[in-house]
């Protein structure tokens, strides 16, 4: 039906662009560009002599914009089904779980609070303010914050347990410090919670050094403090660089998959080639590291000088095919 045909093209036309999609690519460069300058304004109109020289200007690009993104909403969720799943009939729970989805809920915060204006009185500092959650839009484009969004969704659990820890051991510190310093320092450790604040400035290793233990008791809780926040500190990082290492490990594994299936007959033809450089991309994999990937399985799976069965040439690796 042409209605899904049209869904389907607007669809590609909105995700993130493939290198062999030249419209796909034209829609994220002027997206992204958008987001960018929305980003710009918001902080120039954060100096009040440039507000109040060209008011009107900021305005005017505040409506275009809105409705860009308004009319980018709307098609996202309109066309959301053949986005999620190739060849999906539209429905509304679909398109219900697709506007749930954080993409979506940022997209809608991104234009909300101008429509909000209209009904309920917003102080127009805040909504100027409140524009910058567009910058999270931009997410939608770069491999690496997919990437690293991934590791958190997959690590998440493991992420909650170093937090919860952390939390334990902020009331810990903040609680033997009011014990120690209350009666020496009551204006700076007088209660728990003025205590967590040298504590969490501590456990993270900043130390501002606007609150410090004068008492020996104090100094030596304050030292064994700040050795605990140092591997405090290194465990979240720890969990990010391994998970990162475990995800670049299964988006190798997918693409090697992907080229195995492609070298199945013998033979990687255009179309085969153009779905290994697409999903290259929206795996994060560099060229280098595919060209090594695809060198790696032709030594494995073939020898010197074997010649394709089709055709009798010479098999080919991904840049070779690329140079021509």
């Amino acid at each position: 039906m042409p209605s899904t045909t049209l869904r389907k093209r607007t669809a590609q036309c909105l995700d993130a662009g493939t290198s062999g999609d030249k419209l796909s690519r034209t829609v994220d460069l002027c997206l992204i560009t958008l987001i960018s300058l929305n980003v710009l304004a918001t902080i120039l109109e954060s100096v009040d002599t440039l507000m109040a020289q060209h008011a009107q200007a900021f305005a005017t690009f505040e409506l275009f914009s809105v409705m860009v993104f308004t009319v980018e909403y709307l098609l996202r969720v309109w066309s959301s089904p053949d986005a999620a799943v190739e060849g999906a009939s539209a429905s509304p729970t679909s398109r219900v779980r697709f506007a749930l989805s954080p993409g979506a809920i940022i997209d809608l915060l991104a234009i909300l609070p101008f429509y909000l204006s209209f009904f309920i009185g917003i102080d127009l500092r805040f909504l100027r303010a409140f524009r910058l959650v567009r910058v999270f839009k931009l997410t939608r484009y770069s491999t690496t914050m997919q990437v690293i969004l991934g590791v958190i969704r997959a690590e998440l659990g493991t992420f909650t347990a170093a937090f919860a820890l952390m939390l334990v051991l902020l009331v810990l510190a903040s609680s033997g410090m009011y014990l120690i310093e209350k009666d020496i320092q009551p204006e700076t450790f007088g209660s728990i919670p003025a205590a967590m604040w040298w504590a969490m400035a501590t456990l993270t290793t900043v130390g501002y050094g606007d609150a410090i233990p004068i008492t020996p008791v104090g100094k030596l809780f304050g030292s064994c403090i700040t050795l605990i926040g140092v591997g405090m500190v290194a465990l979240p990082a720890g969990i990010l660089a391994s998970g990162f290492s475990e995800q670049l490990r299964r988006s190798r594994e997918q693409w090697e998959d992907q080229l195995a299936a492609a070298m199945e007959d013998g033979v990687m033809d255009g179309r085969e080639h153009q779905a290994l450089e697409d999903l290259r991309q929206r795996l994060g994999i560099s060229a280098e590291d595919a060209e090594l990937l695809h060198r790696a399985y032709l030594r494995d799976h073939t020898t010197l000088g074997e010649r394709c069965p089709h055709c009798q040439g010479e098999l080919e690796t991904v840049s070779a095919m690329q140079s021509r």
